[in-house]
């Protein structure tokens, strides 16, 4: 098991350690429902150097990010970010990920901690002669997601970005002399920053956020936090609305699916007719939906539960799944989930569940 740099810090701040996609993370502190609440309310601080990180660069490189991803990033200025998907020639999801325009030839993929080998692999071994260079400089870099309305108030007490800073892009700063990549980025829903920093500055930084924070209740967030914020939120995560086997299409993400740029998987994207949808719902009383719970159409299996979990914001179960795209499913409908053995009714809504305070 691999640690972060950040893991004695955790152990002196009570965390509850678990094993997640190879690493000894910290799944809460004080609580996911105390966590939860910070980052909605205050601000809340979350360990994610488990990310991976993989640089490239050279005369082709544009062309060549463009060739591995679903999104087109030629337009993109320095500065920039985009959400996009990396496919196989089926078409299927290899992983999401973050692309980041560092400049004219130079370019940063931020890519899932389990994925983080297999992708690198896979991105060198499809360079098909284009003059580029790609590095996985991972163990680099440390990145801290810092997410909630005080978020970037707290940031900018320890370094100096513009205020102005959009969402989806980033800057450059810098912290006890070292660059820090800054981004209005994250994935709880909230307004915040994630930033990326030299592996050996990154328990300063941390310690210098949770510092400049005190005062307005900043807190260390877990990942069963980040889950809950997440789902609510509607964002999809690998390894559950994102499989090797479940393409963008299918999965919601047409919006970053671009076909007016040549990718690998696009052929096989090109006039597919899902024959899944993704769905969200709502469910009364305490039972939670959990992975892999069957969803049923009139009493009968009809899909499955990718997340779930109790909402704080809502009060109540929630969940998204996969449901058999000719059941003509839609929000307001009513179906049902099968938690161990009870057919519990749940309504069909829309996604995002709530409207958290996304900067835009």
């Amino acid at each position: 098991m691999k640690r972060t740099v950040l893991y004695d810090r955790h152990v002196a701040l009570g965390a509850r350690i678990v094993p997640f996609g190879g690493w000894e993370m910290p799944v809460q502190y004080a609580g996911v429902i105390a966590e939860h609440e910070a980052v909605r309310q205050r601000a809340g601080l979350f360990d994610v150097c488990h990310m991976g990180e993989v640089f490239i660069s050279g005369p082709d490189a544009t062309a060549y990010v463009n060739s591995i991803q679903t999104n087109n990033v030629a337009g993109m200025a320095a500065g920039q970010v985009l959400y996009s998907v990396m496919c196989d020639e089926n078409g299927n999801a290899l992983d999401d990920l973050l692309v980041y325009r560092l400049g004219p030839q130079s370019w940063l993929l931020i890519v899932n901690a389990g994925n983080c080998e297999k992708d690198y692999v896979w991105m060198a071994s499809h360079t098909d002669g284009a003059r580029v260079t790609v590095q996985n400089r991972s163990a680099d870099f440390g990145l801290l997601a810092l997410q909630g309305p005080k978020a970037a108030v707290i940031a900018s007490a320890v370094i100096t970005f513009p205020k102005e800073l959009k969402y989806y892009h980033f800057a450059l700063a810098s912290f006890e002399g070292a660059e820090v990549i800054v981004s209005r980025t994250g994935y709880t829903g909230e307004d915040g920053v994630e930033l990326m920093v030299p592996a050996e500055k990154t328990v300063a930084l941390w310690d210098a956020l949770m510092a400049a924070g005190k005062e307005a209740g900043i807190a260390p967030c877990g990942l069963a936090a980040r889950d809950l914020l997440r789902i609510e939120a509607g964002y999809s995560l690998y390894g559950h609305e994102l499989e090797a086997d479940i393409d963008p299409l299918t999965a919601g993400l047409r919006w970053v699916v671009k076909m007016d740029h040549e990718f690998i998987g696009k052929e096989a994207l090109e006039g597919l007719i899902p024959a899944r949808k993704k769905i969200a719902f709502t469910l009364e009383g305490k039972n939670i939906p959990r992975q892999g719970f069957p969803l049923l159409v009139d009493g009968v299996p009809a899909g499955t539960v990718t997340s779930g979990t109790f909402s704080p914001s809502l009060q109540k179960p929630i969940g998204i799944g996969y449901i058999a795209a000719d059941k003509g499913v839609s929000p307001g409908a009513t179906i049902a989930v099968d938690i161990r053995g009870k057919q519990l009714p749940a309504r069909v809504c829309k996604l995002p569940f709530i409207n958290p305070g996304v900067f835009k």
